[in-house]
C-alpha cells in the first residue's frame, strides 16, 4: 500500500471506532424516535415503475422458470453457493448452512473478523442470502402472475431482515459491496411490487425501511474502497449508492449522494476496464458482475432523468461486446481467475452459466451485433428495455466482426470456423497477473490454456471452489500446478501472501498472435521465475490447425547458459487438467481421451512431451490433485495428467492434442 492509502485506512479505522456509539441493537429499532425533516423528506414518491404491459412481453419459457423457482422458495427450498437450504420460509440471517455456525446479531459490525470462520461461519453463505436477491425473484413472480403469496412472502422476509439487521449490528454490515448490491435489489423489489396494495406501507410509510435505506447510504458515503481495494468492491458501492439515490430520492442528501456516486462509478468503471472492454481483474466471473453492476446503476440514473455520460455507456457496451466475443459455441465464458458466481439482481431463474442472461441483458439495452451468439430473451432484458423506453442505447464504433484477440488484456481465443462442428475453442492467457497491487482475484496461471470441443472442457481450468474456511483447497485452486501451465523449480509463478493477496506477481506478455485462416497461433512468456537462482523464463506457443483439428502446445524454459554460469536445465512439472466429462487412458507419454456421455461426445489423442515421467491423478487429497469445481462450494474428481522431470534450457516440450474428425 502507498503512504496515502495507509493514511486513508488509518482515518477509516478511527471513523469505525467513533461510529460504535451509532450502533442500533436488534430490538431497538421500534423504540427509535420518529424520523425528522433532517433525515427524510416529507413527500416520498417512487416514480421509476415498469409499464404494466412489460409482464406480457416476458417469454413463456422465462416466465415458467421464474414461477417454478418462486414456488420452490415458497416451500422453503433453495440452493446457494453449493449449499441446499430448506429454511427459506423464514431464514436465519446469521446462520451459515455449510459450517452450522451462527454469528452474533448484536456484535458491532466493525469488531467482527469476517474471515474468522469460528466467529461468523462461511461469510459468503451468510452474505449471499442477505443480498435479498431471492426476494427480487419472488417480486418478479408477483409482477408476472399477481399471486399474492409471492408478494406477502417478500414483505414478511423483508420486514424480518430490516428489523433484525439494524445499523451496524452483525456481519451483514461489514462489507460495502453487500450494502451496494442490497440497495439495488431493494429498488427492484419496490419497482416490481408497485401495484401491490401493501407496497407503500412496506416502503414509503415504514420508518424502519426509510431508516435502513438511509443507513445504507450513509455507510457507503463514509466508507469508500480505495487504493488496493478499488476493484469490483468500489464499483458495487458506487452502483448501489447511485441506484438508491435515484430510485429513492427521499432524503435531504439524495442529490449530493447521486452526484458523488455517479462520478465515482464512471471513474471506477474506466479504471477497472481495459480499452478493449475486458475487466482488469482478469477473472471472467467478475467481468460479468461489474458489467451488471454498472448497467443496472446506469439504468436507474437514466430513468431518474440524470443519465451517465456517453463514455460510460460506451464502456458498458464494450464490455457486452467483449462477453459476446469470448464465449464458446454453447455461450460459456472462459474460466479465468476467481469465480464466486456473483449476481446483482435476480430477475430470472438463476442458471449456473449466467452469461446467456448477461448477453440477453446487453441485447435489450444495446442491441446485438450480427456476429453475437444467439441467446433467448428473458425477463431481465424485457424489463431493462422497458425502463429505457423500448429503444436501444446507440454506441458508435462497435466491432463489425467478432474479435478474437484482446491485446491489452493479454487474452486471445483460438477457434475453428463457425461451420466446423464441433467447435474447437482455446483460450490463451498472456496478460497481467491481476488488478491493483493485491490482485485479489488472480490465480498463478500465467500462460495457461483452456481447450474445449463443442463446449466440453477437455483441457480445463479447474476453477475456484472456495474463498474462506478451507485454506488448503483455496491454495490448490490458485496454484500454478492447479492450472494448465508449467511449474519450474517447485515454485509458484507468483508469490502469494494470502487468500486474496499477491506479493510478487508474474508479469506475462503476448509476443505474437497470427492467423492465416488455416493455422491460428499465439506466443507469450512470463518472468515469474526470474526470482529463482539461477533465474528462468517460461515461453509458450499454442497453434490451432483447423484442417487437422490439432492443438499443439510448445513450452520452452530459458535461462543462463550451461556451464559455470548455471545449470543445463531446470526441474519442471507440467500439468494438464481434464474436464469432469473426460476419461483418460495413459500409456507412457500418450493419453487416449474420450467424453462419450457429454453434451457433445468426442475423442482425442494427447501426445505429451517425451523426457518427462507422466502419471494420472484423480480426486487425490495428499497432496490435493485431480479436481474440478463448477462453482463455489462444488468440487468433483477429474483427471490431471502430471509430467515431472528435467527440462534442458531452450529444448522445447511439445504437446499435441489431436481431435477425431
Amino acid at each position: 500500500m502507498t503512504p496515502a492509502e495507509i493514511a486513508w485506512r488509518a482515518r477509516e479505522q478511527g471513523l469505525r471506532r467513533s461510529w460504535r456509539s451509532r450502533q442500533v441493537l436488534p430490538g431497538a429499532v421500534g423504540a427509535l424516535p420518529p424520523l425528522t425533516a433532517a433525515e427524510v423528506l416529507p413527500v416520498r414518491r417512487f416514480a421509476a415503475v415498469l409499464p404494466p404491459e412489460a409482464a406480457a412481453r416476458v417469454p413463456d419459457p422465462a416466465r415458467a422458470a421464474i414461477v417454478a423457482d418462486a414456488d420452490r422458495l415458497l416451500k422453503g427450498e433453495w440452493e446457494m453457493l453449493g449449499a441446499a437450504r430448506t429454511d427459506m420460509v423464514q431464514p436465519d440471517w446469521f446462520w451459515d448452512p455449510v459450517t452450522g455456525h451462527q454469528s452474533s446479531p448484536r456484535a458491532y459490525a466493525f469488531s467482527l473478523n469476517q474471515r474468522d470462520e469460528a466467529a461468523v461461519g462461511n461469510v459468503k453463505q451468510v452474505w449471499e442470502i442477505s443480498r435479498l436477491q431471492h426476494l427480487t425473484l419472488l417480486a418478479t413472480a408477483w409482477f408476472l402472475t399477481g399471486e399474492d403469496a409471492y408478494a406477502q412472502r417478500v414483505a414478511d422476509q423483508l420486514r424480518s431482515w430490516l428489523r433484525e439487521n439494524p445499523f451496524l449490528s452483525g456481519v451483514n454490515w461489514t462489507s460495502g459491496i453487500e450494502l451496494g448490491v442490497r440497495l439495488i435489489n431493494l429498488a427492484w423489489i419496490r419497482r416490481l411490487l408497485d401495484s401491490w396494495p401493501g407496497v407503500i406501507a412496506l416502503f414509503e410509510r415504514s420508518d424502519t425501511t426509510m431508516r435502513q435505506i438511509r443507513w445504507h447510504q450513509e455507510y457507503l458515503a463514509a466508507f469508500e474502497s480505495r487504493g488496493s481495494s478499488a476493484n469490483n468492491h468500489v464499483i458495487a458501492e458506487a452502483a448501489g449508492q447511485l441506484a438508491a439515490s435515484c430510485a429513492f430520492p427521499w432524503f435531504p442528501e439524495s442529490e449530493r449522494w447521486r452526484q458523488d456516486a455517479a462520478s465515482l462509478l464512471s471513474r471506477s468503471l474506466a479504471s477497472n476496464t481495459f480499452p478493449s472492454g475486458i475487466n482488469r481483474e482478469l477473472a471472467s466471473d467478475y467481468h460479468g458482475f461489474v458489467f451488471e453492476l454498472g448497467l443496472f446503476a446506469a439504468i436507474e440514473a437514466s430513468v431518474a432523468g440524470t443519465p451517465l455520460d456517453a463514455s460510460t455507456w460506451g464502456l458498458l457496451c464494450s464490455m457486452a461486446d467483449a462477453m459476446a466475443a469470448l464465449v464458446d459455441d454453447r455461450v460459456q465464458p472462459p474460466r479465468q481467475g476467481d469465480s464466486d458466481e456473483g449476481r446483482v439482481v435476480l430477475l430470472d431463474a438463476p442458471a449456473h452459466n449466467r452469461w446467456p442472461a448477461l448477453l440477453s441483458l446487453g441485447d435489450g439495452v444495446f442491441g446485438r451485433l450480427g456476429w453475437w451468439p444467439s441467446v433467448a430473451p428473458d425477463a431481465g432484458a424485457v424489463f431493462a428495455g422497458a425502463l429505457l423506453g423500448g429503444g436501444v442505447q446507440e454506441v458508435a464504433g462497435r466491432p463489425s466482426a467478432r474479435p478474437d484477440r484482446f491485446a491489452d488484456a493479454g487474452l486471445t481465443i483460438l477457434r475453428t470456423d463457425p461451420g466446423d462442428s464441433p467447435e474447437l475453442w482455446c483460450r490463451c492467457d498472456g496478460g497481467p497477473h491481476g488488478f491493483l497491487s493485491i490482485a485479489a482475484h488472480a490465480h498463478a496461471d500465467a500462460l495457461s490454456v483452456e481447450v474445449r470441443s463443442g463446449g466440453v472442457d477437455v483441457l480445463a481450468d479447474p476453477g475456484t471452489y472456495c474463498y474462506h474456511g478451507e485454506p488448503a483447497w483455496r491454495s490448490y485452486f490458485q496454484s500454478t500446478i492447479g492450472h494448465n501451465t508449467v511449474e519450474v523449480g517447485g515454485a509458484w509463478q507468483s508469490v502469494r501472501g494470502g487468500a486474496f493477496l499477491w506479493l510478487r506477481p508474474a508479469a506475462a506478455r503476448e509476443i505474437e498472435a497470427a492467423d492465416d485462416g488455416v493455422v491460428a497461433s499465439w506466443t507469450g512468456e512470463h518472468d515469474g521465475y526470474l526470482r529463482l537462482r539461477p533465474p528462468a523464463r517460461h515461453r509458450r506457443t499454442v497453434r490451432l490447425d483447423r484442417a487437422a483439428r490439432l492443438v499443439e502446445i510448445e513450452d520452452m524454459i530459458t535461462g543462463p547458459a550451461s556451464g559455470h554460469d548455471g545449470p543445463a536445465g531446470f526441474d519442471v512439472r507440467v500439468a494438464f487438467h481434464l474436464g469432469p466429462d473426460v476419461t483418460a487412458s495413459l500409456d507412457g507419454a500418450v493419453a487416449s481421451l474420450a467424453w462419450p456421455d457429454a453434451a457433445t461426445p468426442g475423442t482425442a489423442r494427447l501426445e505429451l512431451p517425451d523426457g518427462l515421467r507422466w502419471s494420472a491423478h484423480r480426486g487425490e487429497t495428499e497432496p490435493i490433485l485431480g479436481w474440478y469445481s463448477a462453482g463455489l462450494g462444488h468440487r468433483v474428481p477429474a483427471v490431471t495428467l502430471l509430467g515431472q522431470g528435467r527440462c534442458l534450457l531452450g529444448a522445447p516440450l511439445v504437446t499435441r492434442l489431436k481431435f477425431a474428425t
